[in-house]
């Protein structure tokens, strides 16, 4: 016992993936492994990141209700979403610019989600062609689509979907303008990188990352490269890029036409009240993603988690609800789908392992939550996740 002790006191940081038992581990060796800037970029939110915490903080009212004795030695954690069956009920929330997060950037993250069956997202802010996704993984892809004032290039993004034989495109609706990221502002982060009087000290201070920006391929995206140079070729902010490159003016007309134009399984991302999911159904949508784009946006804004009950109630049986964001535990997969959600997803979790340590990083953080969610599921009395019901939960 005295030795368990010392060792617990004596606790350092995570040195490798291998370490890693937890998406806080892997933010912590994150950090020690990416310019300040870049970190800080996946780790910050908007404004006081009030939402962002409170995405995590929300689960924590909610209890689990466990039954015993019933026979848990195997068990079933695939689910179904869109018509899609996926292995684990997590999947990889696209998110943009992965190359400066890891070299390998989305195709890493590729080959994790196929490795464990899941979904894979990517961004139009990806850095990987979708064409190249396409040869690279057989699991299923899911695009997320951001509807810029250039039509051309939103009807180019549609085609280039086709082309790569994606399963589902998610048309993000809650980013009509770029949030206030204050860290991004204080720490001069752009997309490309530039150096700064404020970043230089921190990019000498991590060789490995610069040598490899510098030295391997250079850093693109290649679904919007041939249209636009700001975020490519120009270095600006991610909330510049929101606020001046995207369309203000999208309403729900559009969402239809973009739904019609695709014609395949279609979702929109960042729904967060009760009204405009029933407008999502009626408009012909597959899936939302209740989500407040990762506390990224309208700080102060309620947590997917505290708002899914009541959407559920709404629209579940029209259509399938994905819990998007604030997830760091089996538990909280569990939870949300005991109040109705079909699958749950996420940026951070995933991107921290990433930064930590490429493809092997992305394949343990998934890893991680499977074993999880199965040991989760036995200790419930479950055997499919189908078997959760908001009679295994509890609000404080």
């Amino acid at each position: 016992m005295k030795s368990l002790f010392l060792n617990i006191m004596n606790f350092k940081y995570p040195k490798s993936i291998s370490d890693c038992r937890n998406v806080n581990d892997f933010r912590n060796l994150a950090k020690s492994k990416l310019p300040a800037p870049i970190f800080h970029y996946i780790d910050g939110a908007a404004d006081d990141e009030v939402t962002y915490r409170r995405n995590t903080k929300a689960y924590e009212q909610c209890d689990l209700i466990p039954n015993v004795l019933a026979g848990v030695e195997d068990v079933d954690t695939s689910v179904e979403i869109m018509g899609i069956k996926i292995d684990i009920p997590m999947f990889c929330s696209p998110t943009a610019l992965q190359k400066l997060f890891h070299y390998d950037g989305e195709r890493a993250v590729a080959k994790a989600a196929e490795q464990y069956g899941t979904l894979f997202g990517i961004s139009s802010l990806g850095t990987v062609s979708l064409k190249e996704i396409e040869k690279t993984i057989s699991t299923p892809k899911m695009f997320q689509f951001y509807c810029h004032k250039d039509k051309g290039l939103n009807d180019a993004m549609i085609e280039m979907c086709h082309q790569a034989n994606f399963d589902a495109i998610a048309l993000t609706v809650d980013t009509i303008t770029g949030g206030n990221r204050e860290r991004d502002l204080w720490s001069g982060f752009t997309t490309p990188p530039k150096l700064t009087p404020k970043s230089l000290i921190s990019f000498a201070l991590h060789p490995n990352w610069s040598l490899n920006y510098l030295l391997r391929e250079p850093f693109s995206l290649p679904q919007l490269e041939q249209h636009i140079n700001k975020g490519s070729n120009v270095a600006v902010s991610v909330g510049e890029y929101l606020s001046t490159m995207l369309d203000q003016s999208m309403d729900w007309q559009d969402a239809e036409e973009i739904r019609n134009k695709w014609g395949k399984k279609f979702c929109l991302k960042g729904v967060m009240s009760v009204e405009d999911a029933k407008r999502a159904v009626d408009i012909g949508a597959d899936a939302i993603m209740v989500s407040n784009h990762g506390g990224r946006q309208l700080d102060g804004s309620i947590s997917p988690f505290e708002q899914l009950a009541e959407i559920v109630d709404a629209v579940g049986d029209k259509i399938d609800v994905i819990c998007d964001g604030g997830i760091r535990r089996g538990t909280h997969v569990l939870k949300a789908l005991s109040v109705g959600a079909k699958a749950c997803s996420g940026g951070r979790w995933y991107l921290y392992a990433l930064a930590a340590g490429g493809q092997p990083g992305v394949e343990k953080a998934i890893s991680n939550m499977k074993n999880e969610i199965e040991r989760d599921m036995k200790l419930m009395g479950i055997t499919k996740l189908s078997q959760l019901s908001r009679k295994n939960i509890k609000f404080r």
